[in-house]
């Protein structure tokens, strides 16, 4: 029993920072209509680029931490002004591409500037692990979840009620109704990948303090992605809810399934093998919005 508490502890909060992120794909989608494929690799830049302010240049939490996120913002700029702007009204698969090639430049980028081939970041939060019942939960989870929660909430309410957080949700359904209310589609382009790189920034953080600085972390993209793909491309809500699914799921999936059938990297196939159950039966995701398109 202690064990299944335990599982479902991890899983909860690791999906909640797979939540984090996939808000940050929804985001860019729902603005755009661009799928970005770099999630993983912006999740494992932000990471090292944290690792160079508070382990290298030895900064303190306070600064390096705001630090990593006008990094983030600036990248996001960068990234839709120079990279994604051009490409407007260009066929879909060209964004997509683009996209999928700055994945693998970022990599690259990583390789080069940060050889190591793993890291660890300073300890933010008690190392004194709780107990709860039998069980034993380091804090750093706990922490992930809560900080997680309360981005959520915060960007629930800048959507819900902030001029520019309307905006960016009504321009998923009619650009041209935002144009005319003076509002330009660009900036809230802008916006959202800004919004975007810094969710993974935060999140890239919270899994680093938790497993380290990895390769493995660009994996962490492609979980997000399939929290995404469950929860439905242009909801908020899936994606809040999907990620402690997915998290669940592959905590306690392979917290019981590794030793029954002695394969360790079975958690890496569990989420993806709910996604495939999951667009069989509802190909939109679980809240995503049922399309109908006339011909």
């Amino acid at each position: 029993m202690s064990m299944l508490v335990q599982f479902v502890i991890t899983g909860l909060a690791i999906g909640m920072i797979y939540s984090l992120i996939a808000l940050g794909f929804v985001v860019v989608w729902k603005s755009s209509g661009v799928a970005n494929l770099s999630l993983g690799q912006l999740v494992l830049l932000s990471s090292w680029f944290t690792y160079s302010m508070l382990v290298q240049a030895g900064l303190p939490f306070y600064l390096g931490i705001p630090l990593v996120v006008i990094f983030a913002i600036i990248l996001g700029w960068i990234i839709e002004r120079i990279i994604l702007r051009p490409l407007i009204a260009q066929p879909i698969l060209s964004l997509i591409t683009v996209t999928l090639g700055l994945a693998y430049f970022i990599e690259g980028i990583v390789v080069i500037i940060w050889p190591l081939s793993q890291a660890y970041l300073p300890r933010f939060f008690p190392t004194e692990p709780i107990h709860i019942g039998s069980a034993v939960v380091t804090q750093e989870y706990l922490w992930a979840a809560v900080i997680s929660l309360v981005l959520f909430i915060l960007l629930s309410l800048y959507f819900r009620y902030n001029r520019m957080g309307i905006a960016m949700r009504a321009t998923a359904d009619d650009q041209k109704a935002v144009q005319a209310c003076g509002i330009p589609v660009t900036k809230i382009f802008s916006r959202s990948w800004m919004f975007a790189c810094v969710l993974s920034a935060i999140g890239g953080i919270l899994m680093s303090s938790i497993g380290g600085i990895r390769p493995g972390l660009v994996e962490t993209g492609l979980l997000a992605f399939s929290v995404v793909i469950l929860g439905g491309l242009d909801s908020f809500v899936g994606a809040m809810i999907a990620g402690p699914i997915i998290g669940l799921v592959e905590t306690v999936g392979s917290g019981y399934l590794a030793n029954f059938i002695k394969w360790p990297e079975i958690r890496t196939v569990i989420p993806f093998i709910i996604i495939v159950i999951v667009m069989c039966i509802k190909p939109y995701g679980l809240f995503g919005e049922n399309r109908i398109e006339r011909i």
